[in-house]
């Protein structure tokens, strides 16, 4: 029964912060649209979504359950209780704990392009990019949970109170760098991750590959030498050359075996480059 609350409580409150991070963003490419995109183009995006995001709550919440089953206890402890910073607690735990989470993301992100590209491709495979068009394939929380939720789980911070913050910030920053807007961060972007910063790292361009593997801050970019700051009118299109964006439930699920067939076939058309490291 613990299990079942459990995994209802993740349900709800990634469906909770996913439906507000979407439906906001959708509204400002709507309302301030860099692309116009037509709004049925998003239908598939949406259902993806849904999917993918339910067996991601899954996965992280069986994953929470076997960890405390399992009696594992975190190694670091992040600075982030009231007794030092006061009501800016509220302010520097969510901060804390997603630049932290973000680290671990950009080395997955980096182990996708270079290990799991095949599965990866699918996210990269988008031509009309937006905020619900930036799915992944269904396979990838199996991919985050051994990357990401198992390293970080060695780290705890005190975000009991901060934790909603944490998720909503982290779904709609997730929705931000992927919208076709002409709402961008400017000069904050040597910190944050914004849309711009980001469609470097989905271009078509070669000159562009493998750079900008950040979500939320641009700190790692920057020091492992990643970051390529786009310039003042700087916006490539986005796809790949082996396959095209998936428009079907049976596009989205086998197109790792598509883009498989693809480069055995033609193995010209695999022009993608992978980082040294």
């Amino acid at each position: 029964m613990d299990t079942l609350i459990h995994l209802s409580a993740v349900l709800r409150a990634t469906a909770i912060a996913w439906c507000f991070s979407l439906s906001i963003m959708t509204a400002v490419e709507l309302t301030l649209p860099r692309d116009r995109y037509p709004v049925s183009g998003r239908l598939a995006g949406v259902m993806f979504w849904t999917l993918w995001l339910s067996a991601n709550a899954t996965a992280v919440a069986l994953f929470h359950l076997l960890w405390r089953s399992l009696g594992i206890q975190p190694i670091v402890l992040l600075p982030t209780r009231a007794a030092w910073a006061g009501p800016l607690a509220c302010v520097i735990a969510p901060l804390l704990g997603s630049i932290v989470y973000d680290f671990f993301f950009y080395w997955c992100h980096r182990a996708q392009h270079r290990w799991l590209w095949k599965y990866h491709a699918v996210h990269h495979s988008i031509t009309e990019l937006s905020a619900v068009n930036a799915f992944h394939h269904i396979s990838e929380p199996l991919f985050q949970i051994a990357l990401i939720a198992i390293p970080s789980s060695l780290i705890a911070a005190d975000l009991t109170v901060a934790m909603p913050i944490v998720i909503i910030l982290l779904q709609l920053q997730a929705a931000f760098i992927h919208s076709s807007t002409t709402l961008h961060l400017g000069p904050l972007r040597w910190l944050l991750v914004d849309n711009r910063f980001h469609r470097i790292h989905h271009s078509v361009e070669h000159r562009h590959f493998d750079y900008n593997f950040g979500a939320m801050t641009t700190i790692w970019d920057r020091l492992f030498g990643t970051a390529w700051m786009p310039a003042k009118d700087e916006w490539p299109e986005t796809g790949i050359a082996e396959v095209g964006q998936p428009a079907t439930l049976r596009d989205w699920v086998m197109l790792p075996a598509d883009y498989t067939a693809a480069v055995e076939q033609d193995p010209v058309v695999a022009r993608r480059t992978v980082p040294a490291a």
